[in-house]
């Protein structure tokens, strides 16, 4: 029985993309698709949604879609059966176990699989396969903050919940740019900050849309935010802040803590230099924190992805203990969960380094596993983490690889050495939705059609430790299936029938809650015993529910911590002394930028869902490289034009974003663009693959690097009913249009070889032109059945504009004779094209929109809100909106 919202024919179920795991009611509309809105009963985000939520429903054809198995025969993946394809898989996996042992055999997961899918992986691999090489894309994720937790709290724990953000006096945002990736939470940040007075810091390299709302900004330096949080203990010492109490009754080494602390930062002259902050902007940072008892300091990537991440994750926890400012509303350390069921994966144990149900790698928890699964080849170790599988790939030792729903061939750090090392795999099974992707391309043996969400059914875990069931509302297209049923169809197959004999995801989801439960006297802080006798109707009816929930209770705990009551042998939490900061990987002559990797505000991951919508494409539709003024101009870099960014791995060719808001001696590049959707655009290829010894975790923030100017003879772009062809351009990016396929790019080539190009796009007669040679100058067009077929731009200045204009008009179904007129002039004829970029994506309203607007009188957010509607639902545009009003003050006050 699906929960089913009375007022409609509505579906409650779960948005697939960041942790905050907002509620959406999903309406199908009877021809494959839905329409989707925010779940106003949920509490994560009580009816609201982002940018990238409320697109949803234009991601949901099956265009690209992996709707039949496939296995490789030579060069070509061709279609076969699902029993030939899952025999070949199980066959395989036996085989190599037989000649190189089961630590030959590695899975590679996802936080993007719900928690049923993540607990049959794991059981297969770890319990039964008995490899403990099985790790997860959560990762790159938050595995900084997991090994943080363990070592601090005794357990993987986040103490509180999204209240706190409601009722906290003072909001420190630590590497997050949250008003971009946890939008919908840090519009609850802002009405506190609005309502109630709460003051917001933000401590982060980038001067991001999040730290343009902040009370206090801390531009601080790659490395710095050790010194910066040991130099706040040392001063919330100094000046009575701590409390001493709780400290001696609830956590063990202070003293050494504190020491190693003085030792960084000893000052607040010596914390602003470690962290290359103001001297003043660190006093009023330490002074507001010293004198606000209920304090949030929330945390994300900028933490996490970070050789240091995990000394990072534990010192802003160690001012936390100091203060007691833990487990009481409005006082807690928080970390913003990534991926919408990296904790999840956490709990199953999709870590290396975890068994199931938060328990490790000790005898007494090996051998509690292996009684509960009837298991003879438990796992007895940690296994490799994503990095080191990946190197243990091309050494060899490695044979066989199942990736499930994520592209690490994109993702990981040294992205083409990871790509290179799967080509020497004797077995790559791949089990996703998308049909191609950057790893099924670099040579999958056997491909598995997973479900996609809006058919996937389960359950997923926010970043508060909230369940939420994710439920279908679309048909299971061809032949896909949820991916805990074909692990278990696998794991029949190489003989493990009695241990894989789930009927729903409701079976597994019982067995998960009784592990959890199983010998648990309290001592280990997962247990959802409470949920593990559901019955199937009360399972597809599940309320969202915070953990832990033991067996007997009815209502999951809000918070931790705030009486004690660690999950340590003693019961203590544990202070560490962090290691002096440092960089592993030291700038050079050759190489003299720091790049930093990041999220953009409408896109996802590698792109195989935002990449389908239009809506989401327009805000920021080309790979970029931001740089400050002062150091672009010595470069030759200019706003708009290119550049070549490289490190001592590869090199990528980006367009250039000169900001005041980027850091001097720092470059920004987000990590979105892939080969399938744009050409030498994988960021990930320039990471360097430096891990923090603790926690694995890849650092992602602050790879040696250098930029180069690149200029093109022209730019332009195409528009096309039919599948791309092969484009003779040198830089290009596909961007998603509405009926169609887009690409804009820059090229050398003549407008001899581009005219030629059009021609061979459809009949001569039918092509209408436009060529100025002595402009360098070529457009032109084909309609067909009163609607554009193509139209081909080419200039040498940017065509963003003439862009959006054409693409209103390609989208229009029926164009009159002035509209076709006017496409070769790059120009709508009533105006309507002429809306500029997209700034708020939610409802698709672009920056001359908003221009118009503020000079008829909108001179406010809300003033804009009520006349365009832009900045009225996840508010992730509002300072863009800011800074076109203050740009058209500035401009009248001249």
């Amino acid at each position: 029985m699906q929960r089913v919202d009375p007022r409609s024919a509505s579906v409650a179920t779960v948005c697939p993309y960041c942790g905050v795991g907002c509620g959406v009611l999903a309406t199908p509309d009877g021809c494959g698709g839905a329409a989707v809105a925010g779940d106003p009963d949920h509490p994560a985000n009580h009816g609201r949604l982002c940018s990238k939520g409320s697109a949803l429903h234009e991601t949901l054809s099956l265009d690209g879609r992996l709707l039949h198995p496939m296995l490789r025969a030579g060069e070509t993946l061709r279609r076969a059966t699902w029993d030939a394809a899952l025999d070949h898989v199980a066959q395989g996996f036996a085989r190599i176990i037989d000649t190189h042992g089961p630590q030959a055999v590695a899975f590679y997961l996802s936080g993007q699989l719900l928690t049923e899918d993540y607990y049959a992986a794991n059981k297969l691999i770890k319990g039964f396969i008995g490899s403990p090489n099985v790790d997860t894309n959560s990762r790159l994720c938050m595995a900084s903050t997991v090994a943080g937790h363990k070592r601090a709290l005794g357990a993987d724990v986040v103490p509180g919940c999204y209240e706190d953000l409601d009722c906290a006096d003072l909001i420190v945002l630590v590497g997050s740019n949250a008003a971009w990736c946890h939008p919908i939470l840090f519009q609850r940040m802002l009405r506190n900050k609005q309502e109630r007075g709460a003051r917001i810091v933000v401590i982060d390299p980038r001067r991001t849309a999040t730290a343009e709302e902040a009370d206090l900004f801390l531009p601080i330096a790659p490395g710095g935010d050790v010194a910066l949080f040991c130099g706040l203990l040392v001063h919330l010492v100094a000046n009575g802040a701590t409390c001493d109490d709780y400290i001696a009754q609830h956590t063990e080494g202070f003293t050494q803590a504190l020491a190693a602390a003085r030792e960084i930062a000893p000052t607040i002259a010596a914390t602003a230099a470690a962290a290359g902050l103001r001297e003043g902007d660190v006093a009023a940072f330490f002074e507001l924190v010293a004198t606000t008892p209920k304090t949030v300091t929330a945390f994300s990537q900028g933490v996490n992805q970070s050789a240091q991440g995990t000394d990072k994750v534990d010192a802003i926890i160690h001012c936390h203990l100091a203060t007691g400012r833990i487990g009481a509303p409005g006082a807690a350390p928080f970390s913003l969960t990534g991926q919408p069921n990296a904790m999840g994966g956490r709990e199953v144990g999709g870590l290396a380094n975890q068994l199931a149900a938060h328990m490790g790698f000790s005898s007494a928890e090996v051998d509690r596993v292996r009684r509960f699964w009837s298991a003879p080849r438990v796992a007895t170790h940690e296994g490799l983490k994503a990095v080191q599988m990946f190197e243990a790939i091309a050494r060899g030792e490695i044979k066989a690889l199942w990736v499930m729903g994520t592209n690490p061939a994109v993702s990981l750090p040294r992205a083409d050495d990871a790509r290179a090392a799967l080509a020497k795999l004797d077995l790559f099974v791949v089990s996703d939705n998308v049909l191609s992707n950057d790893t099924i391309n670099a040579g999958a043996h056997v491909l598995l059609p997973a479900q996609a969400w809006g058919e996937k059914s389960g359950t997923v875990t926010n970043s508060e430790r909230r369940i939420s069931r994710q439920r279908a509302f679309l048909p299971s297209p061809g032949e896909a299936k949820p991916d805990w049923r074909i692990v278990s169809d696998v794991a029949t197959r190489m003989g493990f029938c009695d241990a894989f004999r789930f009927q729903s995801a409701a079976d597994v989801f019982r067995e998960h809650a009784a592990l959890s439960a199983f010998e648990n006297d309290g001592s280990r802080s997962f247990d959802i015993g409470g949920l593990a006798t559901l019955s199937d109707e009360a399972y597809d009816a599940l309320h969202p529910t915070l953990w832990p929930i033991r067996a007997g209770e009815t209502k999951g705990r809000a918070r931790f911590f705030g009486e004690g009551g660690y999950f340590t042998a003693n019961g203590k939490a544990r202070f560490i002394a962090p290691e002096p900061p440092s960089l592993k990987a030291a700038t050079t002559a050759a190489f003299p930028f720091r790049l930093n990797t990041g999220r953009i505000r409408d896109q996802w991951h590698t792109m195989t869902r935002t990449g389908k919508s239009p809506r989401l494409a327009r805000h920021s539709p080309f790979p970029f490289v931001e740089i400050h003024p002062a150091d672009a101009a010595p470069l030759g870099l200019v706003d708009g034009g290119f550049a070549c960014v490289s490190s001592r791995h590869a090199e990528c060719l980006l367009a250039v974003s000169v900001t005041d808001r980027q850091r001097r001696g720092q470059l920004f590049a987000p990590i979105h663009w892939s080969d399938e959707t744009a050409s030498f655009a994988r960021v990930g290829s320039l990471v360097a693959a430096i891990v923090d010894p603790h926690s694995g975790q890849p650092e992602a923030k602050a790879t040696p690097a250098r930029i180069d100017a690149v200029t093109f003879k022209s730019r332009g772009f195409l528009l096309s009913r039919a599948p791309l062809r092969p484009m003779i351009a040198a830089l290009g990016t596909k961007v998603a249009v509405a009926g169609g396929h887009g690409l804009l790019f820059a090229s050398d080539t003549a407008l001899a070889s581009w005219r030629d190009y059009a021609a061979s796009l459809g009949d001569e007669a039918d092509v209408a032109e436009y060529l100025d040679e002595a402009r360098g100058i070529y457009r032109a067009a084909r309609f067909r059945d009163q609607r554009v077929d193509f139209c081909l731009f080419i200039g040498t200045e940017d065509a963003r504009g003439a862009f959006d204009a054409a693409t209103t008009l390609f989208e229009t179904e029926r164009l009159g004779l002035e509209q076709r007129k006017a496409l070769l002039s790059g120009r709508s004829p009533d105006g309507a094209a002429q809306d500029g970029p997209i700034v708020c994506a939610c409802f698709g309203v672009g920056a001359a929109a908003i221009d118009a607007a503020i000079a008829k009188g909108a001179h406010s957010v809300a003033a804009i809100g009520e006349t365009l509607r832009a900045g009225a639902n996840c508010g992730s545009c509002i300072p863009e909106l800011k800074r076109a009003i203050a740009a058209a003050r500035a401009c009248c006050e001249e």
